[in-house]
């Protein structure tokens, strides 16, 4: 079975920056993007940012120029660069894979694998 193992986050400072990674630890499974949520209190899981296998990336529009997905490590690591956080970036931030397409890439429900979460805290 796959496992997805995140790093990363913490508490920041408004204006501040993070980086997460989510590692899977084996390759096999039938999947093509790889996509970060995030959990807000009160919330349900919205997508923030969706990598392709190939490589293409697609972002939530309130994140668009301030976070980054990438891969790393030949694929087998996909990070999130996150730059220029506020308080509403707080939450508890999900990676996950699965089969899907361009159009559905960051909704939930397209996603069988999950990482085991981790905290984003941004202070005003």
């Amino acid at each position: 079975q796959v496992q997805l193992v995140q790093s990363g986050g913490g508490s920041v400072q408004a204006g501040g920056s993070l980086k997460l990674s989510c590692a899977a630890s084996t390759r096999t499974g039938r999947w093509n993007y790889l996509t970060w949520f995030r959990q807000r209190p009160g919330n349900g899981r919205e997508g923030v940012a969706s990598i392709s296998i190939g490589g293409a990336t697609y972002y939530a529009d309130s994140v668009k120029g301030r976070f980054t997905i990438f891969q790393e490590n030949g694929k087998h690591t996909v990070s999130l660069q996150m730059k220029s956080l506020n308080p509403e970036d707080t939450g508890m931030y999900f990676c996950a894979y699965g089969w899907t397409n361009s159009f559905d890439c960051l909704k939930p429900d397209q996603y069988n694998y999950w990482g085991q979460g981790t905290q984003v805290t941004v202070s005003s």
